[in-house]
């Protein structure tokens, strides 16, 4: 199990590729104060960039589930964005010190989603959760449609798909 303090944070970058230090954010998500979610957002992901700092805050997220207030749906779909960042090929890989605790946090997560998605009614939490599980499964496509495009978005798809069948 990882310990958070034991992390070489120093030498982590995060989105904008300057090094980042996510533990009082996560402390200030778990004393639920609404601007955390908005730091975590804009340091581990920029504009498609992730760094190793994103990759090693995965774990911490889901770890701190539990003690999140809403909304949730912020810690399913930050860890899927980052999680789909990796096949930018710009962007660097998960350190070999992390990677095995950074597959079990998706797997943990997507278990966690499976309880959740039982219980929700929040569609951004589902999308968020099936996104997880997607990734979880390997369904790497699947999990960057239902994070990319709402679900008014895919329905227009559908219609355009649609259309373009009956008529051809």
């Amino acid at each position: 199990m990882l310990n958070i303090d034991e992390i070489p944070w120093a030498e982590l970058t995060g989105g904008y590729r300057l090094p980042y230090d996510p533990r009082s954010v996560l402390d200030k998500l778990e004393a639920n104060l609404p601007d955390a979610w908005h730091e975590l957002w804009q340091e581990l992901y920029h504009q498609g960039d992730v760094g190793e700092a994103s990759y090693a805050t995965v774990p911490f997220l889901v770890r701190g589930y539990q003690q999140l207030a809403p909304p949730k749906w912020n810690v399913f779909a930050l860890v899927a964005t980052i999680d789909l960042a990796r096949d930018n090929p710009s962007n660097p890989n998960v350190p070999d010190w992390l990677l095995a605790a950074y597959q079990e946090s998706i797997a943990d997560l997507a278990q966690i989603g499976l309880v959740e998605l039982k219980q929700t009614t929040d569609p951004d939490l589902v999308r968020g959760i099936l996104s997880i599980i997607a990734l979880w499964k390997g369904a790497r496509t699947y999990a960057l449609m239902l994070i990319e495009f709402s679900e008014s978005e895919v329905q227009e798809l559908e219609e355009k798909a649609l259309g373009k069948s009956v008529v051809g």
